[in-house]
């Protein structure tokens, strides 16, 4: 499957595609709104190029570079790859963690988006020094056994768990360079930790709040029967 420009500069997507918008999180239809000239690309023969779409939920524009594939008479054919200048920030229940650990986790997924995965990696680890602190003395002790829960869980291998474990709490400067795979492996660990740390602790007593309280709603306005003689 390609996308195509045309000779008349008709713009022909390959497919309907829907994507997880930075904006409003919506997981919703792109727009294409400006497109490039077809004069335009035979005469600068670049290797890729841009598309301006807009959200089909909330407007914003998006933008996306595509490879240019071939060079026709007739038509310019793309290649049918979308990648996203600016992705949407992965999902997770922030509301649930201590404010300084928030404020860090929040610029942890935004370096994540941007595929700065050093940087990334930096900052999951900040990221386990404020679940730290917030912890106390056993702080340490808190973060390790939660690391060991979820690569337990995920049954990662002895190289990626060691290689995970380093960036979490190895030396500063034992560091490993971080790319794409590594990057996808470290985020989901993070997030199972923070999950089960702070969230699923929130989520839990939430839950049994609500409970008692109509439970005792229910016992206040229920009315006894009386059974007359």
């Amino acid at each position: 499957m390609a996308n195509y420009v045309n000779k008349d500069n008709n713009f022909e997507l390959a497919e309907p595609t829907s994507r997880p918008c930075p904006h409003c999180s919506a997981d919703a239809r792109l727009l294409p709104v400006a497109t490039p000239s077809f004069e335009a690309l035979r005469r600068a023969r670049p290797e890729r190029t841009g598309v301006v779409f807009r959200c089909g939920a909330c407007n914003e524009p998006r933008f996306v570079r595509l490879s240019v594939r071939r060079l026709g008479n007739e038509r310019i054919e793309l290649s049918s790859t979308l990648v996203e200048v600016e992705r949407a920030r992965m999902r997770f229940p922030l509301r649930h963690l201590p404010a300084p650990i928030d404020r860090i986790f929040r610029e942890t997924l935004d370096c994540y988006a941007a595929d700065c995965y050093n940087a990334f990696a930096a900052m999951c680890r900040a990221t386990m020094k404020a679940v730290a602190r917030q912890r106390g003395r056993n702080g340490k002790l808190f973060c390790h056994e939660l690391f060991q829960s979820a690569v337990t869980v995920a049954e990662l291998d002895a190289r990626t768990t060691r290689s995970i474990e380093t960036i979490l709490f190895g030396a500063a400067d034992a560091v490993p360079e971080v790319g794409p795979d590594e990057a996808a492996v470290l985020v989901e660990i993070v997030k199972d930790m923070l999950y089960e740390g702070y969230v699923r602790a929130a989520r839990l007593k939430a839950a049994l709040r609500m409970r008692r309280f109509f439970a005792e709603e229910t016992q206040t306005n229920v009315t006894p029967l009386v059974r007359r003689a």
